[in-house]
């Protein structure tokens, strides 16, 4: 049996889900996070997983992304 956490009470998400969950689009959010000083990201190896309340909290102050 394959139990599924729903995506927002996981703590991390990936690109794809990170896209789903906020709106915004893969390309965009790879730009963002793709800076050394982008405290949302977590990198497992080459694979960018995003840290659901820091990319909400980053979210609610900009202005524009």
């Amino acid at each position: 049996m394959k139990y599924e956490v729903p995506i927002w009470e996981k703590s991390t998400l990936s690109l794809e889900e990170a896209a789903a969950y906020t709106g915004i689009g893969i390309q965009k959010l790879r730009d963002i996070s793709a800076d050394d000083r982008c405290d949302f990201v977590l990198w497992n190896g080459t694979k960018r997983m995003f840290k659901r309340k820091k990319l909400e909290d980053y979210l609610d102050r900009a202005y524009s992304i």
